[in-house]
């Protein structure tokens, strides 16, 4: 099996990373949190220009057919430089949902999003759903040739600078039917929402938004009506497999300012890099990030092939790895960087942040390893 990149997806990681080491100092990255927006539109405008917001998508929606290993190399690289434009929930999860509903309906809205011109934003978690999809409490309400959409959705990633909303709601069925759910794309302004933005504790943006009696239509509805289960499913799949690639990313960046920390901080006459224990643990920390990694291309393969239960399965175990993993490496990194990892002037303790909260973005790590149990794996992992 060959794993080596080919000419295109090397010019590409190239790309990002030279974006990342030249526009994305942490100094900048910092000024970009405390912001109004919380990001920066430039560098969101540049995203388009150089076709990183179509990247993923498939050429059949206008998009640049990237697949899974251009979405890894890209995550990967936004990792390592803990970047917070709104890509996951824009372009991952938004425009992802769009493209996979297909039938060109939402075209002109999706063209859009690949443009950079609006935002879009996945509104499906809800207060009592635990990381379960099919727990659906928000109504759509037939209201003579429409629907009425009442409910909230709670932790919207990217919902303060969101233009579009897809929303998932239960046209039919009781709450936790998987059967019933119908998905719609509604504009963030429409009459009768409401959004309270905040700030996460990774230094992203998220919102809780409120839904009272807002009209749509039949044709706002994304994917076949009352079948929207299955593909808030594989857009979430995908959402996983993203941000396991940026705290691959993450993870490298934390191996790497360990070892070199413990190069020049001396203790007793020599750098801490010296004594043996220590030594033992960036070997450790080493190791797990490299399994980690493994992991995340043998995903990105059954992703890009055509067994979606063996995608899903990958995406599964990757999860758990990247729950794991993440945690291992970010607490080692803060007790070997001593009292300053816990500082917020230094970059470790914010890479932590993210890789925490990657941690329990789409479900943690024993969510995962149940799911991976349940579809047929080894639950030993």
């Amino acid at each position: 099996m060959d794993l080596s990149l080919s000419e295109e997806q090397q010019m590409l990681q190239d790309s990002v990373d030279r974006f990342v080491r030249e526009q994305y100092p942490f100094d900048a990255r910092q000024q970009l949190v405390e912001s109004e927006a919380g990001f920066s539109q430039e560098n969101w405008a540049e995203f388009a220009r150089l076709g990183w917001l179509s990247l993923p998508l498939s050429s059949d929606s206008g998009g640049l057919g990237g697949g899974a290993v251009g979405l890894m190399i890209l995550m990967e690289c936004f990792g390592k430089g803990l970047v917070i434009e709104p890509y996951l929930s824009s372009i991952v999860l938004t425009a992802g949902c769009l493209t996979k509903a297909g039938s060109g309906k939402h075209e002109s809205v999706l063209a859009e999003l690949m443009a950079g011109s609006r935002k879009g934003a996945l509104a499906f978690v809800e207060a009592d759903a635990r990381y379960d999809l099919s727990r659906v409490a928000t109504r759509a309400d037939l209201d003579g040739g429409g629907f009425l959409i009442h409910g909230t959705k709670n932790v919207v990633l990217g919902g303060p600078a969101a233009d579009y909303l897809v929303v998932p709601t239960r046209t039919s069925g009781e709450i936790n039917d998987s059967n019933g759910i119908t998905l719609f794309l509604v504009p963030a302004d429409a009459d009768g929402i409401s959004r309270q933005n905040y700030a996460t504790v990774d230094g992203h943006r998220a919102s809780e938004i409120r839904f009272d009696g807002v009209r749509v239509e039949a044709s706002d509805i994304v994917g076949k009506p009352e079948s929207g289960h299955d593909l808030l499913q594989a857009v979430i799949r995908d959402g996983s497999f993203a941000v396991s690639a940026e705290a691959v990313g993450a993870m490298e960046v934390l191996v790497q300012s360990t070892v070199e920390y413990c190069k020049t901080r001396e203790q007793f006459g020599q750098p801490i890099g010296k004594f043996q224990v220590l030594q033992h643990r960036m070997a450790d920390m080493f190791m797990a990030h490299e399994q980690t990694k493994s992991l995340l291309y043998l995903a990105a393969i059954k992703l890009d092939s055509d067994d979606a239960a063996e995608a899903q399965r990958a995406v599964y175990a990757l999860k758990v790895q990247v729950g794991r993993a993440g945690r291992f490496v970010g607490q080692n990194a803060i007790q070997l960087h001593g009292g300053m990892g816990m500082t917020e002037e230094l970059a470790v303790g914010h890479y932590f942040k993210r890789l925490t909260v990657i941690e329990t973005l789409f479900g943690n790590a024993d969510y995962h390893l149940k799911m991976y149990a349940n579809s047929g794996g080894r639950e030993d992992v």
